[in-house]
């Protein structure tokens, strides 16, 4: 007698063979996926937000480049002598490009410092935040010296005295009361949340280069971003 049922054996060989299709093409596209991730970036979920943050260029502008910096780091200093005009020239006055900067406190209390009075600065006067903020690196001592104590409360207001629009009796107060803590510990929770490990970091978006020093990377990230690829 014939019947229309499928002999089980039949039906277990057919599901066996769509299961090992579905494990090849997962194992396959996971292999398409690794293949096509970039070893010189590291990319997050989003951007760190900086909101609050001293901010350079148009509010508006389509692409985010985030500094995590240290004012006692020679790094940082020399990141901002080379690379850092060649972003602003290419891309930051061009309103492609709005920068921002997120204190990193690796070298403890002097980092600190100039974190705190950074961020004082730039509460009491914003439009003169970045002329104090290259004015610090500029006073950073030769690479030979980098261990001596510098970055100090003295340092900066002296920085600051030479800056008119800066009420330095309004920063000293504020140095001394160390009133801009919350801002500079939000900062390190950045540091945190992002594992930042060297400075400078430098983040286009929500993707971080492995080179901060790579601006012909940082700019084909850029150009990516722009063209929402």
């Amino acid at each position: 007698m014939k019947t229309n049922s499928k002999s089980p054996v039949k039906i277990l060989f057919v599901l066996t063979i769509v299961i090992i299709g579905i494990l090849v093409a997962i194992v396959l596209l996971n292999n398409a996926k690794s293949s096509n991730q970039d070893p010189e970036v590291t990319v997050f979920e989003e951007q760190p937000p900086i909101e609050g943050q001293p901010l350079f260029g148009e509010e508006s502008a389509p692409v985010t480049v985030v500094e995590f910096g240290d004012f006692k780091c020679p790094a940082c200093k020399s990141w901002g002598e080379t690379v850092f005009p060649q972003l602003i020239n290419d891309y930051v006055d061009t309103g492609k490009v709005k920068f921002s900067y997120i204190n990193v406190l690796f070298h403890g209390e002097e980092s600190q410092t100039g974190a705190l009075a950074a961020e004082a600065v730039l509460k009491q006067s914003p439009e003169n935040y970045w002329t104090f903020h290259k004015a610090i690196f500029d006073k950073q001592p030769p690479m030979e010296s980098h261990d001596d104590l510098w970055l100090t409360n003295e340092k900066v207001l002296e920085i600051a005295s030479a800056i008119p629009e800066i009420d330095v009796k309004q920063l000293q107060d504020s140095l001394e009361n160390q009133t801009e803590m919350n801002e500079v510990s939000k900062d390190n929770q950045l540091v945190n949340d992002y594992n930042i490990e060297l400075t400078p970091t430098i983040m286009v978006n929500d993707i971080m280069l492995e080179d901060p020093f790579d601006y012909e990377k940082i700019k084909s990230l850029i150009e990516q971003e722009l063209e929402g690829k």
